[in-house]
């Protein structure tokens, strides 16, 4: 099934190539909104329903009693298409606050991953090993026959690690997504 393109051919094309709008940029947008049913699905229906795409999503309770949930989104487009993007949150009535954190400066970006390898005694599983500790991942669980790694880091990090574990036995992956938080005093 072919998927439509959020803007006309011939626009999206001369955006990517820095025309018309901008270049083409990701961008990762919290959003602090009342935590109540439905609010979720709101914000999804803003990106599906325009054909934006997000590329990480997570959510959780932030404030004491769990009144308030922040949304941390990361998509991509041209900064037409960002701009166009904070707007639309910004007139949903849940939403109190929200920060477009590559534009504000330097903020940290930090994803967690389990990491499932299925390596039968022998050099790829030691070579799994032996790269998992030059990565920085821990051994959550082990068997004669697999390993599952726990990550946390970059999504670089995350998608390299991923990358050479494949040829070594990679079974399964899963990921939280994108949690992330300005540097220094700014808050949302």
């Amino acid at each position: 099934m072919r998927r439509e393109s959020p803007m006309p051919v011939s626009c999206w094309c001369s955006s990517m190539s820095g025309e018309a709008g901008g270049g083409y940029r990701s961008a990762t947008i919290s959003v602090l909104v009342d935590n109540e049913a439905g609010v979720l699905a709101r914000v999804i229906g803003l990106f599906s329903g325009r054909g934006y795409n997000i590329d990480s999503l997570t959510v959780a309770p932030v404030e004491d009693g769990g009144q308030r949930s922040r949304i941390n989104i990361v998509t991509s487009g041209t900064q037409m298409v960002i701009e166009q993007i904070k707007a639309q949150l910004d007139r949903l009535v849940p939403v109190h606050r929200i920060a477009d954190l590559t534009q504000l400066g330097p903020h940290i970006a930090r994803e967690m991953a389990l990491i499932k390898i299925v390596a039968p005694a022998g050099d790829k599983r030691a070579e799994a090993l032996r790269l998992a500790d030059a990565f920085r991942a821990r051994v959550v669980d082990a068997t004669t026959e697999s390993f599952v790694f726990e990550m946390t880091g970059s999504t670089d990090k995350l998608d390299a690690f991923v990358a050479l574990m494949r040829p070594l036995g990679l079974a399964e992956v899963s990921r939280t997504g994108v949690a992330a938080m300005a540097r220094g005093p700014r808050a949302i």
